[in-house]
This record gives structure tokens, sequence and C-alpha cells, in this order.
């Protein structure tokens, strides 16, 4: 299976890139900037790998279609371009807001509109849209970020039903804290450090840390193994879940009320601000 994956130059799209090329897949592995691809060249070099570098970005339709001139030529596609925005809903203005939608939110939705009609006409293709806890569940601070992987957990449902019938498979992998590049790009507002908000926010990120067992947080290959599970086994469930925070999390929210889940975790926390 040829598998084209986005944000491939670190995290979860690197590690991604790399586990499926080991098993002899070959791989389209894209970035927004092919200078930061130089741990993923080393890797493939070192490794004899199977794997193209080609430039996309996943906010620009034109990079899109020059990074996917035959949609054909992929059987699998890996959504996993995206960043995060970290801030109060009060101090998140448009531009903020709009980046975090183009990105996490449009993005994967323009790489799908490029393959989708050449797959249902072949009947046959994968997407795996990484998502994240955050997906179903918000924590403060983090709603944009939170409102994006919500949305494209409402539209990979929506896809699931709407292209089951054409012989296309879609999965979502949601993954809890784990120890990337990606926390190097959160974005966020230049008053964030001026606001009334920022030392709570520090003391709330500190409390998430409970969640992280043996004091840190758990390898990130085991994310990228559930990304190529998801592509390559037609039994994956629609969501998989990744690491004890996003296991815990997801179950005692399942358990009953809204009010009922808010009192579990700020007692877990021992965060009652």
């Amino acid at each position: 299976m040829k598998v084209l994956v986005t944000g491939s130059n670190s995290g979860f799209g690197l590690l991604s890139v790399l586990s499926f090329a080991r098993l002899g897949h070959p791989v389209v592995a894209t970035m927004r900037n092919l200078d930061k691809a130089g741990e993923l060249r080393a890797a493939a070099a070192k490794e004899g790998l199977a794997i193209e570098l080609r430039r996309l970005d996943v906010t620009d339709e034109a990079s899109i279609a020059a990074a996917i001139p035959d949609p054909a030529e992929f059987d699998v596609v890996v959504n996993n371009a995206g960043f995060e925005v970290q801030t109060a809903i009060e101090l998140l203005d448009d531009d903020l807001l709009d980046r975090q939608l183009d990105t996490n939110v449009r993005g994967p939705v323009r790489v799908l509109r490029r393959v989708l009609a050449a797959w249902r006409e072949r009947g046959s293709g994968v997407v795996v849209n990484v998502s994240s806890i955050a997906g179903l569940v918000a924590v403060p601070y983090g709603g944009a970020y939170a409102a994006s992987k919500h949305a494209l957990e409402a539209l990979t449902e929506a896809l699931h039903y709407e292209m089951k019938g054409y012989g296309l498979r879609f999965a979502l992998v949601e993954p809890g804290r784990f120890e990337t590049a990606f926390d190097g790009n959160v974005v966020r507002p230049d008053a964030w450090e001026r606001s009334p908000y920022f030392e709570r926010a520090a003391r709330f990120r500190t409390r998430l840390s409970t969640f992280d067992a043996g004091g840190s947080t758990p390898d990130p290959q085991l994310v990228a193994d559930a990304i190529v599970r998801a592509a390559l086994d037609p039994a994956t469930p629609l969501r998989t879940l990744v690491g004890p925070d996003a296991q815990t999390i997801a179950s005692v929210r399942a358990q009953g009320s809204f009010e009922q889940f808010e009192a579990a975790m700020r007692a877990a926390l021992d965060w009652w601000e």
C-alpha cells in the first residue's frame, strides 16, 4: 500500500512514516518546509527506506494539488499536520481562531477533497485522521484546539457514513499527552503572559502531569503504531485512544454526566481553581 502522511517533519508524522516504510510500504512524507526534513532524510538513508519527500501545505490548495498530482497513486492518507493554540477564549482573536481552524479542520478537508472522488470511483482507500483526546474532552485554555479536533471528529464520522458504501474506510487516532516536538509549535497571543489567566493556566498544566505514568509521558511510538494499525487493519474501530491518560479520561467521561466528570477530574488533578 502506498501511503501519504502530512506533517511528517517531526513527532507522530515522522514516526509514522518510518513505521510504514519499515514494513515495506512506499511512503510519501509531506511537510510545509522541506528544510525541516533533516531527521527524516537521515533515518531513511541510514535504513535504506522507500521514503519520498514532497512539499505540502494543508492551507494551500495549489500546494496540495502539486503534491498529489494523481490521487489514485495512494491507498492511504494520514492527516497528521496540525498545531495548537493555547489561550483563554477571552483572548482568542479572529486571526488566531482562523489559523487554528484553517490548519486543523480545513486542512484535512482540502487534502481529502483531492483524493475522495478518485477513490470513490476506484472503490478503495483508507484515511487516518490524527485527532486527540481533546477531540472528545476540552480543557481550560485549550478551547481553540479542542474545537478544531471536535470538528475533525464530526467530519470523520460523517465521512464514515457517506463513503462506506463506496469501499472507503476512515479512522481516528486520539492520543493523550506525549512528549514530541508538537509542544514547540504551540501558538499563544502576544498578551498571554500579561493576562490574568497566565499563572492559573501554568498551574493547570502542571496538574495535568498527574496523569503521566511514572512521572514521564509515554513513548510517542505508541501513536505511530496505532496509526499504522488503523491504516492496515480493516478491523480497526473508528476511534482508537492512545495513552493511559486518554483512556482514563474517556472512560470517566463516558460514565456519567458532565458535572460528574468535572468533579472526578478536579479530584484526580487536585485542581479547584
